[in-house]
């Protein structure tokens, strides 16, 4: 049997998943005993991810300086955490619950569709909201979803507001400084899956 290995799927995560991500990692690794001496300090890890994280803040106002040192912080933490990565894999030796340990991801888990991580951000313009989700496996389309206000009192009154072969969606037209919830499923060639959890947002 294939042993698992650690994957690099972090790589094509979008920068909010990807800095969560390495946050992750980071939490895991560190006073872990299976992982005394990585090949790449957690110190340095844990300076590159706040460069991240202060580089998509910086990159919100859309400017093409601040959005070209954003994805100059990407690559540099992307290199860093595929170090990680790599060492990971040389001590797990194909074990999946020490490559968890790590906060890594292996290549035989299972992807729970219905716990998907969705961020909701400010859009390209005011009164629009930039919808951000994980990639399904096997997901061919993502239902989009929105309410205005507070939560549902019933599943059936949520609001379809896109279907998208993208793992992203943004939203126009909205109301300002007004509360929206939004959730997403994956539909794969099984049917749709579960929605995630809800995430409020206040549109900008």
């Amino acid at each position: 049997m294939r042993k698992p290995k650690v994957t690099v799927d972090f790589i094509k995560f979008s920068p909010v998943n990807k800095a969560s991500h390495y946050h992750t990692v980071i939490d895991h690794m560190t006073n872990n005993p299976l992982y005394p001496t990585p090949d790449a300090t957690l110190i340095d890890a844990q300076k590159v991810v706040d460069a991240l994280d202060k580089a998509i803040l910086a990159a919100a106002d859309g400017s093409h300086l601040a959005i070209s040192a954003m994805n100059d912080a990407i690559a540099t933490a992307d290199a860093v955490f595929r170090i990680l990565a790599a060492y990971v894999e040389r001590i797990a030796l194909g074990d999946e619950t020490t490559i968890l340990s790590s906060g890594f991801h292996f290549s035989k888990q299972p992807v729970f569709a219905n716990k998907e991580t969705l961020v909701a951000k400010d859009g390209s313009h005011s009164g629009s909201v930039l919808l951000d989700t994980i990639r399904v496996d096997r997901g061919v389309t993502y239902v989009w979803q929105m309410y205005k206000g507070k939560l549902p009192d019933n599943d059936s009154d949520w609001v379809q507001i896109g279907i998208t072969t993208q793992t992203s969606f943004e939203i126009s037209n909205l109301e300002i400084a007004t509360k929206y919830y939004f959730r997403v499923a994956a539909v794969t060639p099984d049917g749709i899956q579960d929605f995630c959890a809800p995430v409020m947002k206040v549109v900008q």
